[in-house]
């Protein structure tokens, strides 16, 4: 009888120890859970404290870098070699004419901001010590199309007027006989250009 009180005794010890064991266990378990999840949020917290100051200082740095941009372009001098390109679009025939002209002597070492008052009614499209363009828009016709035409075997360029008549530009030296079949064919028929720089550049072409 005693012995059976000993082996009973010995069981419901080892029960409580292994409920207690379970016990310590999951309590562990569950502030070891809790530290990660701690933990995870204030790594969280700090990457988007991290990740919004970098963005801020990046914008910051960026306007910094915009505004020196802008302040030496401001203050950056015309070169005497600047090349100036006055484009101008006609809306009455949807024309776009650049027209290439030395520096006046008077922006000659100047700044951006003489370059604006002695042009005012135009806009700049670039500004740099090497190239400016500057535009502007006008209601009207271009004025600058033409038509080169076979005159006696050789290419006479005519001006087409806002009437679209054609009058003589330019009778040329440039015989036909010389040119491919197809250039030959296309003068037979009229080849129409658009602009001073296209002209030259076909009879170039044809030279």
């Amino acid at each position: 009888m005693k012995k059976t009180w000993i082996i009973i005794l010995i069981i419901v010890i080892i029960v409580i120890g292994v409920i207690f064991g379970i016990f310590i266990y999951n309590k562990n378990k569950k502030n070891t859970l809790n530290e990660n999840i701690i933990e995870n949020k204030i790594n969280e917290v700090s990457e988007k404290i991290t990740d919004e100051c970098t963005e801020e200082w990046e914008e910051l740095e960026e306007e910094a870098k915009q505004d020196i941009l802008e302040t030496n372009a401001a203050d950056e001098k015309i070169s005497p070699n600047c090349v100036l390109i006055l484009r101008s679009y006609y809306k009455g025939c949807q024309h776009t004419i650049n027209k290439y002209i030395d520096m006046p002597q008077d922006l000659i070492n100047k700044t951006k901001e003489d370059l604006i008052q002695k042009y005012s009614d135009y806009e700049i499209k670039k500004y740099s010590s090497t190239e400016i363009i500057i535009y502007k828009e006008y209601d009207e016709e271009c004025g600058e199309h033409y038509i080169l035409r076979n005159d006696e075997g050789k290419i006479t360029i005519y001006r087409i007027t806002k009437n679209n008549e054609e009058e003589i530009y330019e009778k040329t030296e440039i015989s036909i006989d010389y040119l491919t079949e197809t250039d030959k064919i296309k003068i037979e028929n009229g080849i129409r250009v658009n602009g001073k720089e296209e002209l030259n550049q076909l009879i170039e072409d044809f030279e």
